[in-house]
């Protein structure tokens, strides 16, 4: 393919340096070299910044015209962490805003708090990566970041210019030596093979995992578990004759969010490590949540150690999120102090080697990297928290959730890849506040349909858990059905938090059909008007799911005939 038409400037010092096409820029103060490589697929433009004197940077954008393409009739977007809502948008589409009166709750969980978006109808902005598909739904036109270690990118296409705004998050960073500042790919083909490619530029390795069937107490129990509901679970599906691979106690062992190794004594009375033991004994991974990031208000860190705690240039503490099921706003560790990392890493000696859990689930992991720092942007505190993270895990399993994806690429094993599963089909209230990263199973599966081509390139994907429990939630049976098809084909790490010691001779049979299409191989999954299609071959067979997320029923054009799919509903035929 040949190089897009482009133009790039950068801001420092408050003056704007517009750069040549190719080359080199120079200033007194520094200078800028632009190379464009054909990949043999595709193009690869890099802009490097070589100061040479310290200097503050505002903004290094790169503006793509696309002007001459009018094959396109969607636009990916990439949300900003695990849990916003990831899809395919119309080119004249408009992503909503949180609701102004939501900020100081909710600001910091998504991007609403960054000043480089473009907002309005017709303005799509992603993360990491985009991609504009073409009208004939085969291919795409796809352009991603391969250096994610110095500053968030951020993608913005504007359908009246038809440009894509490419720009390092980095205003405020204070410089004082050489910052690859820009390396962005350029490709074009089918889906599967571009995000192939695209990931052989990163410097990782793919994920070593094995796909992992399992559960996890959250989404039945929240945080009021025990030691007893968690072995009485346990123990179901060892009367039920059901191999699972990882079990995990989530929120509601620990004191509070933030305490971690002051353990619930009157829940928990034999401690973790008996747990962690119970679990092994009948061959299962044991799984561990924590939210290593941030610390509620009525924890003992935040009591005791302030100084810990992020703050803002006046020095005043930084909610990073409001959580009711905790004590309310929770704040964000400074994981450059030392005492901070100190800390962690005896959380997790302890939890790791002295508890012997086998993985732990990592959460809310964005709360470290609200704020900048003058010698840091926000992505690089991100990357430097992840790479903190695993190096003090060390071959331990890692899910990772509440994060930013592109920071995460390379130190997870799992990650989560959408939003959380509701009790009901939508959360009607979060809905209403546009919170694109709120508990919703609608806003979950569109972002796992949207997210799939990640999987066993970054790591593998976590879709969230499935339900089939008839009490203790408002989804109905096809609803359920649907979450349990479209999480089993697209995602490798399948989760319930069902006691399914209750579970009917059909609902078994449902539970057991889930580990089978673990097994596929995605190859394609197109949003149509109405429904989505998922090609896939499971077991040498090939297949087509064909899902309808709405409350309407759909008729799906066939080759000799029609499908009627009804609301919710979830239809796999053999192709």
């Amino acid at each position: 393919m040949s190089p897009f038409p482009y133009t790039a400037f950068i801001e420092y010092n408050n003056t704007r340096l517009d750069l040549k096409s190719k080359g080199m820029t120079r200033t007194e103060e520094l200078y800028v070299d632009i190379f464009i490589d054909d990949l043999n697929p595709g193009i690869k433009y890099k802009l490097d910044i070589h100061p040479k004197e310290t200097i503050t940077l505002q903004k290094i954008v790169l503006e793509i015209d696309c002007s001459h393409r009018n094959d396109w009739h969607k636009v990916f977007s990439n949300g900003f962490q695990s849990w916003s809502e990831s899809r395919e948008f119309d080119l004249d589409e408009e992503i909503p805003s949180l609701k102004s009166f939501a900020n100081p709750f909710m600001k910091f969980y998504g991007d609403y708090h960054f000043s480089n978006i473009e907002k309005g109808k017709g303005k799509i902005h992603s993360w990491t990566y985009t991609y504009l598909r073409n009208k004939d739904d085969k291919t795409i036109t796809f352009f991603g970041s391969i250096n994610e270690r110095t500053g968030y990118t951020i993608f913005n296409y504007n359908a009246t210019t038809k440009k894509i705004r490419i720009e390092k998050d980095c205003e405020g960073l204070s410089l004082a030596h050489s910052y690859p500042a820009l390396e962005i790919v350029t490709l074009e083909g089918k889906d599967k093979f571009i995000f192939d490619q695209w990931f052989s530029f990163f410097s990782f390795k793919k994920p070593k995992v094995k796909p992992a069937f399992g559960w996890t107490s959250w989404y039945n129990y929240y945080t009021n578990i025990n030691e007893e509901i968690i072995l009485k679970n346990l123990n179901a599906f060892i009367e039920k004759e059901i191999e699972i691979d990882i079990f995990q106690i989530d929120d509601g062992y620990q004191e509070k969010v933030g305490d971690w190794l002051l353990i619930q004594k009157e829940k928990f009375p034999k401690g973790m490590h008996h747990l962690s033991q119970s679990i092994q004994q009948k061959n299962v991974k044991a799984g561990l949540w924590l939210a290593p990031f941030v610390v509620e208000k009525k924890s003992k860190i935040f009591r005791d150690h302030q100084d810990w705690l992020l703050k803002d240039e006046q020095g005043k503490l930084i909610a990073v999120g409001y959580n009711p099921m905790w004590s309310g706003y929770f704040y964000g560790l400074d994981i450059y102090h030392q005492e901070v990392r100190n800390y962690l890493t005896t959380v997790f000696h302890t939890v790791l080697q002295k508890w012997n859990f086998d993985m732990v689930k990592l959460d809310f992991l964005y709360g470290a990297a609200v704020v900048p720092r003058k010698d840091k942007t926000r992505g690089q505190i991100m990357s430097d928290g992840m790479e903190f993270l695993r190096q003090i895990c060390g071959d331990k399993i890692i899910l990772g959730c509440g994060v930013p994806l592109g920071p995460a690429f390379g130190f997870v094993d799992y990650c989560r890849i959408g939003a959380d599963i509701h009790l009901s089909w939508e959360h009607k209230l979060l809905k209403f506040l546009n919170n694109r990263e709120r508990v919703s199973t609608m806003i979950a599966l569109r972002s796992v349909l949207g997210r799939w081509q990640l999987n066993n390139n970054a790591f593998l994907n976590d879709p969230d858990v499935f339900i089939l429990r008839k009490e203790n939630n408002k989804l109905t049976a096809v609803q359920q059905n649907t979450i349990l098809t479209v999480n089993s084909i697209l995602g490798k790490l399948i989760f319930t938090s069902d006691y399914i010691g209750d579970y009917s001779d059909e609902q078994l049979c449902e539970l057991i059909s889930a580990k089978k299409w673990m097994k596929s191989e995605v190859n394609q999954v197109i949003e149509k008007t109405g429904y989505y299609e998922i090609e896939f071959t499971n077991e040498s067979k090939k297949y087509k799911a064909y899902v309808n997320l709405w409350e309407k029923s759909v008729r799906i054009p066939l080759h000799k005939n029609t499908l009627d799919l009804e609301p919710y509903e979830t239809i796999v035929l053999l192709n």
